[in-house]
């Protein structure tokens, strides 16, 4: 049976169809995705939460007076990207309670799939950002630059590059 499509990131979410060896409707296939789509969500949105809360109680202790402008520069960028990745994060379940019973559940499995993409990519940054921070202020030494590119580059293995490298290995078409 062939079964539409309609989650997945980049160019996978444009497919019209495509067998995927289940026996599902498109009515299950965009439930299952969706129940997927939030068992990740959960994830990110605990690490996005814990690092906002933390970001925001910054300014209430007595030393943030102290910091370099560099620093609270560096700070309120990091609220800002973890208030945007936060949006995006949370964002899927607002989308889903807004078009809930109106039948475009694939529709919103594609949209849902799309903000957690970006949500992850904004907390990407929101770490590195807060990384960056949080050891200027701590070492005050020369190379924290270099150790906060090499926590991105890890990040950017784990969170997008290999999970690339097993889709394109080992997706058959």
């Amino acid at each position: 049976m062939t079964n539409t499509v309609t989650a997945g990131a980049g160019a996978d979410e444009e497919r019209d169809a495509v067998e995927d060896g289940r026996d599902e409707t498109e009515a299950e296939q965009a439930d299952r995705k969706w129940v997927e789509l939030l068992q990740e969500i959960r994830v990110a949105q605990t690490g996005v939460q814990i690092l906002f809360g933390f970001l925001l109680t910054v300014v209430f202790q007595p030393t943030y007076g102290r910091l370099e402008d560099v620093d609270r520069a560096i700070h309120i960028v990091t609220v800002v990207l973890g208030a945007l990745a936060t949006g995006a994060l949370i964002g899927p379940v607002s989308l889903h309670r807004i078009v809930a019973g109106r039948r475009v559940k694939h529709k919103a499995v594609v949209w849902a799939s799309r903000m957690t993409f970006v949500g992850l990519v904004l907390l990407l940054v929101t770490m590195a950002a807060a990384l960056l921070l949080v050891l200027r202020v701590a070492t005050h030494n020369a190379y924290v630059p270099y150790l906060v590119s090499g926590v991105v580059l890890w990040y950017l293995v784990c969170w997008f590059l290999l999970p690339l490298w097993v889709r394109h290995r080992h997706t058959t078409t």
